[in-house]
């Protein structure tokens, strides 16, 4: 049965972010939590040694009094794990001198660690990552958003890195840490985060974007994403992954310029097989930049107004053109006399010796 979303985006809203609120990136122990933990480690092995040097005691020697109060075990304790030293008290039998040895010198270590690499983390690491985190938003103009980096979404990000985008011009944002970690290593920039969510959108610039790809696994998901998306960056094309054929209706009420059905396509393949042994071969070439030839979208130069679309100045093959949205045929009269505005769909070879030349 199909998923239908409810035709209610505030309700799919408020749906959508229940189901998405305890991401990975969500359930960890936030800033102060995890600061608690360091601090509460620390204090208790700073208890464990003073509880040592208080059964102990009679191994240390105060300078002043020469009585060893629990203060003074205290105090002993914690300019001794701090490294202080002023000598007012000092361990004296060889016991309590292994004591500080072998037990207090590791505890010395421990709290250093803990206390050190909580200042890393709280001012220094977060302080730089929101330094760059500044920098690349600053940057983050006519880029590529992918929201959601499942199998669809690591295909296209694969595939336009093939075809000559840079890395840095595309951003993918998804929940799940593992599959962040595989698109960074492509060199993309990445965040884990709900793209249903406003903030979320706003902190890559959506309404700077070249163009928005959407997979995000569930079609109600996605289609809230296209809404969310949508609101926030009118103009911005979208493209949207669905997987029921009545949700195509949805998607595009929801403000999607592209609708793809990959279990249609994958059907269009297998149709296409019947009738000829090479047909899902060459539409799979069309679709890959890695094949000999490659699909190409775009508007007709000014030398190419008036020709037909057999005489493409690029040297590809017209299939169709595209004039205030309407769809022609390369073998409708309206085709031979191309206009300016017009955009055309053709075919072009990728092959380095046969790259058509740029107009």
């Amino acid at each position: 049965m199909a998923s239908q979303p409810s035709r209610n985006p505030f309700k799919r809203r408020a749906a959508a972010s229940g189901h998405f609120q305890p991401l990975r990136r969500q359930v960890k122990i936030p800033v102060w939590g995890d600061l608690g933990i360091r601090a509460g480690l620390a204090f208790l092995l700073i208890g464990l040694v003073i509880t040592i040097h208080w059964f102990d005691r009679a191994g240390l020697k105060d300078g002043h009094d020469g009585v060893i109060s629990f203060l003074d075990v205290v105090y002993f304790t914690m300019i001794s794990i701090t490294t202080t030293g002023f000598g007012d008290i000092a361990p004296v039998s060889d016991r309590a001198r292994l004591i500080e040895a072998v037990i207090v010198t590791p505890v010395r270590i421990a709290v250093l660690f803990i206390f050190v690499g909580a200042a890393y983390d709280f001012v220094i690491k977060r302080s730089w990552e929101k330094w760059r985190m500044a920098r690349i938003q600053e940057q983050l103009t006519d880029h590529v958003v992918v929201l959601g980096y499942g199998v669809s979404g690591s295909q296209s990000v694969g595939e336009l890195i093939e075809r000559g985008v840079n890395p840095r011009c595309i951003v993918v944002i998804d929940p799940s840490e593992e599959r962040l970690t595989e698109a960074e290593r492509l060199g993309v920039n990445v965040m884990a985060g709900d793209a249903t969510r406003d903030e979320t959108l706003k902190s890559v610039r959506i309404g700077s974007a070249q163009s928005v790809l959407v997979s995000a696994g569930r079609d109600d998901t996605s289609i809230l994403i296209v809404l969310t998306v949508r609101h926030l960056a009118p103009n911005v094309p979208i493209s949207v992954v669905v997987r029921a054929d009545d949700n195509e209706l949805l998607a595009r009420q929801a403000g999607a310029n592209n609708v793809i059905n990959p279990v249609r396509f994958t059907g269009l393949l297998l149709a296409g097989t019947v009738k000829g042994a090479h047909i899902a071969d060459y539409l799979a070439d069309l679709a890959s930049v890695g094949g000999r030839v490659q699909l190409v979208e775009r508007e007709v130069s000014a030398a190419e107004v008036g020709r037909p679309i057999s005489e493409l100045k690029s040297g590809g093959t017209g299939l169709r053109v595209y004039r205030m949205g309407r769809p022609i045929g390369f073998w409708e009269q309206e085709c031979q006399n191309l206009q300016a505005g017009d955009v055309v769909v053709e075919i072009v070879p990728t092959a380095p010796s046969e790259a058509a030349p740029d107009l």
